[in-house]
């Protein structure tokens, strides 16, 4: 009996052993996600009858010019001095414009949302990028968008957390770049010809976004789609994508439209 008992101990021995012998290079050891590189979003409030928000968009070309794809702007048609067309005139304010811009109690044009961090005048605009440029990401945020049949915008976001839990809200819209339309100039004259960029055309998915939740290490992928405008030139398309909570705007992207190969 002895002699058995002894057997079993160093049987028991001899596999405990062998389980617990892992190389320290095979052992599970957790590793944080990269940080992402952060990308700010410029809620730009503007309308063509606004004399000064031609201003505002120099201030949007220098920062785009400096910092490249880190700043995504979007320009918000509405207010009181915006303009939604008449029968001969291109109008590009919009209902939604007008909402977002009473939601959050503007009170003059040119004026901006920088992350969403409370109104800021176009002269401080660059100021307030270079901070929030300054702000580690919490997550990573990607956007495809393919035109298919020419009729639907097939759009997937893919939303990488890197640090800790996020409860927020996914928002993409569309916006149009190169629209050709009237706006009121500083100097008080008109041009017909101006030429607007980064406008929004509309939300893809309400006027609010929808409920994300994005976990350190996991990715969530999300499809829409977005039938298209008949007004909106495809080739001028972009699909913006931000993350957002009750602290602000937590990371953007912007994707072009592509058509599918043949």
């Amino acid at each position: 009996m002895n002699k058995a008992i002894i057997t079993l101990t160093i049987i028991l021995a001899a596999v405990l052993t062998a389980c617990s012998h892992i190389d320290e290079d095979e052992r599970y050891i957790y590793q944080k996600p990269e940080q992402a590189d952060r990308t700010v979003l410029l809620e730009d409030f503007t309308g063509q009858r606004c004399i000064n928000c031609p201003k505002g968009t120099e201030i949007i070309e220098k920062l785009q010019a400096e910092f490249g794809d880190k700043v995504i702007a979007v320009g918000i048609h509405g207010g009181p001095l915006g303009f939604a067309g008449s029968a001969t005139v291109k109008g590009l304010a919009t209902p939604v414009g007008d909402e977002y811009y009473n939601h959050w109690n503007l009170e003059y044009q040119p004026v901006g949302l920088v992350d969403r961090h409370g109104a800021v005048n176009y002269t401080d605009w660059t100021t307030a990028v270079v901070e929030e440029l300054s702000k580690p990401a919490r997550l990573n945020l990607e956007a495809e968008a393919t035109l298919l049949n020419d009729e639907k915008i097939f759009i997937t976001v893919r939303a990488q957390g890197t640090d800790g839990h996020i409860n927020g809200h996914l928002q993409v819209w569309v916006t149009e770049d190169n629209i050709t339309a009237l706006q009121m100039m500083p100097d008080g004259s008109t041009n017909r010809e101006y030429v607007h960029n980064h406008v929004l055309r509309t939300p893809v998915n309400g006027t609010w976004g929808e409920a994300i939740t994005v976990e350190e290490g996991m990715e969530n992928i999300i499809t829409l789609q977005q039938p298209l405008d008949t007004e909106w030139n495809i080739d001028h398309l972009s699909i913006i994508a931000f993350v957002y909570d009750d602290t602000g705007v937590l990371q953007a992207t912007r994707a072009r439209i592509s058509r599918p190969e043949n």
